[in-house]
């Protein structure tokens, strides 16, 4: 019965919707002189400014999502269009796919596309202080019902995206290559249209215009919304790392030193990625290193035994013999990490981390995602989940917009999106940057604050189980 009547509502929907769209375009039409006229190439019920993942994905979502598939959409994508050959090699730049990122992926049949290229399952994650015994650890077997995490190239995934956009299953998408924006006139009421004009003079106009173009975004600022943002006193270190020995290679290590984190990222059996926060003069130093120094660095950021303080080992000592009278893990059983024999040539790279919020995701027909909306600092691999979420998240909510009869750009939707995403972007940010500041100290008081923090939360599971939870959604 539900069938029946959404397919009722289709065929009323889609046609009235076509109506409007023609009547608002042929109004808007006479806003422009002629010359004008003579530049607009086209009129979209959505504009999605940016390609990336998350651009990519909306569009792909947006072609594949029954409600959605008769929206007519443009993607505005600023790279050129490029021929993607699976290298034999790594590459430096991946990312850490949760459960839902993958379920999303899957509905929309690119999850296959990178199964048939390479991925690898994460099943263990051990995450421990260099200044302090504490740990905690979170595995597949016992505390989620899949793998906890999956490693994919960038790149990968992205010519996974790209293969299901191209698919003949993705009729309502049109793509724009190489394309430069030079600037947006937003509408002051949702029932009004946002002109995109391009670079070379062309105009596009659109019902919807979606932001998907980065920390940076150009749509965010024309927006005019306040936009929080700090950087921080670290940058990243990523490189692509032979092991000392072939292993299973299905555990991520995270280290917490002084300086930052240090993080491996299993890829295959005899590879995993680094990630490796810390100052930006150590940053430096360690750029500038040869390849057989840094390898001996980083093995002993790894393995390197810290200043201890004797009150912190006496407190997380007496309450790991109280977990251990009460039956619960003291975090004392511990895997060691694997050594690192080489690193790939020229494939060490750095950039800096900075955090960015914007109090505001959504304005009359202009909505945010990804990275135009929220930043965070790499050390919990959440960025491009969030983004991810967002693409979920706005698509349903679309759909049932539309289901109900609503327009494309009305507000009641675009607040609940907003709402929605909020809820749960803002405290992951803020919960990452505490997370970020409690470790950058190695001051007495702060270690023993996060040790018997973290062994705590390791001792007792449906804490654990809470946090993988919220880093899943």
């Amino acid at each position: 019965m539900l069938r029946n009547s959404k397919a009722f509502v289709n065929c009323w929907f889609y046609p009235t919707t076509m109506l409007k769209r023609n009547i608002r375009s042929i109004i808007s039409l006479r806003k422009f002189s002629s010359s004008q006229n003579a530049n607009i190439k086209g009129s979209y019920d959505v504009i999605i400014a940016g390609g990336g993942m998350v651009g990519c994905t909306l569009a792909c979502a947006m072609g594949k999502k029954a409600l959605l598939s008769n929206l007519k959409v443009l993607l505005l994508e600023g790279s050129p269009s490029q021929k993607f050959e699976l290298k034999q090699e790594y590459s430096n730049r991946v990312v850490a796919l949760n459960q839902n990122t993958k379920s999303l992926m899957k509905s929309l049949q690119v999850w296959e596309h990178v199964e048939k290229m390479r991925l690898q399952p994460v099943r263990y994650m051990q995450v421990w202080d260099a200044c302090s015994d504490a740990l905690i650890s979170f595995s597949s077997s016992d505390v989620l019902d899949d793998d906890v995490a999956y490693i994919v190239e960038n790149d990968v995934l992205l010519n996974a995206i790209d293969k299901e956009l191209k698919s003949s299953a993705v009729k309502n998408v049109e793509i724009v290559y190489g394309a430069k924006i030079a600037g947006y006139e937003l509408p002051q009421s949702e029932n009004s249209e946002s002109i995109v004009k391009m670079s070379n003079g062309d105009i596009y106009k659109c019902q919807l215009l979606i932001g998907a173009d980065g920390a940076n975004s150009a749509v965010r600022k024309a927006m005019g919304v306040q936009y929080l943002s700090w950087n921080y006193d670290q940058m990243g270190i990523v490189a692509t790392l032979h092991l000392a020995e072939e292993t299973e290679n299905t555990t991520a290590w995270q280290r917490f030193l002084p300086t930052g984190p240090v993080a491996f990222l299993p890829l295959d059996s005899k590879r995993s990625s680094l990630v490796w926060s810390t100052t930006h003069a150590h940053a430096k130093e360690l750029v500038k290193l040869p390849d057989e120094q840094f390898v001996d660095a980083l093995n002993d950021a790894m393995w390197k035994q810290y200043p201890r303080r004797s009150t912190v080992d006496a407190c997380t000592m007496w309450v790991g013999g109280m977990l251990r009278r009460a039956g619960l893990p003291d975090g004392a059983e511990r895997q060691l990490p694997p050594s690192v024999r080489a690193i790939v040539p020229a494939s060490r790279a750095a950039f800096p981390f900075a955090f960015g919020h914007s109090t505001k995701y959504i304005a009359p027909g202009v909505v945010l995602v990804g990275d135009a909306a929220h930043r965070v600092h790499p050390l919990a691999g959440q960025g491009v989940n969030l983004g991810f979420g967002d693409v979920k998240d706005l698509t349903d909510l679309l759909a049932d917009a539309l289901y109900t009869g609503l327009d494309i750009s009305h507000h009641s939707w675009l607040q609940s999106y907003e709402s929605v995403r909020q809820r749960h972007n803002v405290p992951t940010q803020m919960a990452i940057d505490a997370l970020y500041r409690l470790y950058s100290l190695d001051v007495a008081p702060l270690v023993l604050v996060r040790s018997l923090g973290l062994q705590l939360t390791n001792a007792f599971h449906p804490i654990k189980k809470l946090i993988m939870s919220h880093a899943t959604t």
